[in-house]
């Protein structure tokens, strides 16, 4: 498993961020013996179908220094911590409900040096704080997503697109989508990257 997926997509990583990107496999290899977070399947992948995966969000939109990002459900980190890699200057807040995850994520998050990481054990309808932007991996139907975050959002927006959801869902989505009644923005992460597996993949934009 090499980190080359990642700097071909990538290539302006800094010293600092490219030593992150290569110890992630060693502590999700240890973590993931412990705890499971990942797949076992998938750990092999971990580049490809969780970092990278996780860092798509980051064809669509470019997080600013300074500002808040909540990740919902975040399990083992993902996408969180991709993100907090590539956006050292944006404050990241991972929560999830099983507290067992969120234990690997701040074990993780120490070992990489991660300064702008918190990590909650806790459902995202019980932070009573704000954010401009809230990502999530493929956690539930955007008709229930969509309520748990409604009201978490910063009135004012900075950033290329109106402060909202980043949410990165896979497959045939446009009953889901439907079905939600939410006004959306597609863009397919296939674009972007040439792998196989990204071929269904989709970076779901809804405004707060």
């Amino acid at each position: 498993m090499t980190s080359d997926i990642i700097l071909k997509y990538f290539p302006d990583l800094s010293v600092q961020q490219c030593a992150q990107v290569e110890m992630l496999p060693e502590l999700y290899n240890l973590w993931n013996s412990q705890i499971n977070v990942i797949s076992r399947k998938d750990i092999d992948l971990l580049y490809e179908r969780h970092v990278l995966h996780s860092i798509g969000i980051a064809k669509v939109m470019q997080f600013l220094p300074g500002e808040h990002v909540l990740d919902v459900g975040t399990g083992g980190g993902f996408p969180g911590i991709p993100l907090a890699i590539l956006f050292p200057e944006t404050q990241f807040h991972l929560v999830d409900s099983i507290g067992k995850k969120i234990k690997v994520v701040q074990e993780v998050a120490k070992a990489l040096g991660l300064t702008n990481v918190a990590a909650s054990h806790l459902r995202a309808e019980q932070l009573d704080k704000k954010f401009d932007f809230v990502v999530s991996r493929a956690v539930t139907q955007l008709k229930d997503f969509y309520p748990w975050v409604r009201g978490k959002f910063n009135k004012q927006s900075k950033n290329t697109l109106p402060n909202g959801i980043l949410y990165l869902k896979g497959g045939d989505l446009e009953e889901e989508i439907k079905e939600s009644g939410l006004k959306v923005q597609q863009y397919h992460l296939k674009d972007y990257f040439t792998e196989e597996f990204f071929e269904t993949k989709q970076v779901i934009y809804v405004k707060g």
